[in-house]
């Protein structure tokens, strides 16, 4: 039987002002999350586990804020999933032979230094595995990603003439859907209108990306500036994949063979260049399980998952639950 509890399990603790610590009821959890939950403990989730063991599960981390949450989601991964590199799932693609059933890859977003400084650690102590992509004009920087500082900057005043009033709650939606040009002059115009800039974050340096390469984690491009390729013209797109590739190829002295589609979605324009680059894989970010032999190498589904989630989550995420959910929410 299901559980018909629907609250998060840790009790949260509050300091009165006299310093007395009391309970706190625990806050409820999203509708989405609630029926997750319900899901997770109903013989439903047998029939996603069963039909999960037949796709691959391409795992797209953002950065990695908890190490211990971290080790204990690869734990799980070793006990109930089967890693696989990139090189494996590009021979897979090329020989035509599907990946063993239940296999996992796990990957990075962003050039973020949480993936050398926990990640890998926990990845060589555990002899597993991963990808990670980046944006190369972060490379080397403390600048946070544009979606990040744009979310940041809407937070704190920021104010563009393309986007909505900002009692509006979808401005960064507006901002995404903007054509690119645009969307630059938008930021612009962020950056002079909020009361306070964006706070900067350490980005991984070439060195560090080849430290990482050698500690088996492939080194994939995510596009020279992160833009919405689909808001873009065609020499931009032209322009963002090819000095992107050819500042990784300097960097790595080889050129990449993956890439990962800024925001998630694909571009039919950015498929032919990254084809023409000589590109094995890329992926999306849909929050789909893939086929063990990808029908379309440069159209891989990979699903978000955070590192600091509880095992439940991460359960849900590994079986095709939560994505399926998500996906039948329109969330």
């Amino acid at each position: 039987m299901p559980r018909s509890d629907t609250t998060t399990p840790n009790l949260m603790i509050s300091a009165r002002p006299g310093g007395a610590l009391v309970p706190l009821t625990p806050a409820p959890l999203p509708a989405a999350d609630r029926l997750v939950h319900w899901l997770r403990h109903s013989p439903a989730h047998s029939l996603f586990r069963a039909h999960a063991a037949r796709r691959l599960a391409v795992l797209a981390y953002r950065r990695v804020t908890d190490r211990r949450s971290f080790g204990a989601q690869l734990d799980r991964l070793c006990q109930v999933a089967v890693p696989v590199s990139l090189p494996a799932l590009e021979q897979a693609v090329a020989a035509g032979r599907p990946l063993p059933p239940r296999s996992v890859l796990i990957t990075f977003d962003d050039a973020d230094r949480s993936v050398l400084e926990h990640a890998l650690p926990a990845l060589t102590a555990r002899g597993l595995p991963a990808v990670a992509f980046v944006v190369t004009e972060l490379v080397g920087t403390d600048r946070p990603s544009w979606r990040d500082e744009a979310a940041f900057l809407l937070a704190h005043g920021g104010y563009a003439r393309a986007l909505g009033p900002s009692a509006r709650p979808d401005r960064l939606g507006q901002l995404l859907a903007l054509p690119d040009p645009d969307r630059r002059r938008s930021m612009h115009e962020l950056r002079v209108s909020a009361t306070v800039q964006a706070p900067g974050r350490s980005r991984l340096t070439p060195p560090e990306l080849r430290r990482l390469a050698a500690g088996r984690v492939a080194i994939g491009s995510q596009s020279l500036g992160g833009p919405e390729l689909r808001r873009c013209d065609d020499e931009t797109v032209r322009t963002e994949l090819r000095a992107a590739h050819q500042a990784l190829g300097g960097w790595l002295g080889a050129p990449p063979t993956a890439f990962a589609y800024p925001g998630g979605c694909d571009d039919p324009r950015a498929a032919r260049v990254l084809a023409d680059l000589g590109y094995r894989s890329a992926f999306l970010t849909d929050h789909r399980l893939s086929r063990r032999l990808p029908r379309e190498a440069l159209r891989v589904s990979r699903v978000s998952v955070d590192s600091s989630c509880p095992r439940d989550h991460f359960e849900a995420v590994l079986s095709g639950l939560h994505p399926a959910v998500t996906r039948w929410r329109g969330l």
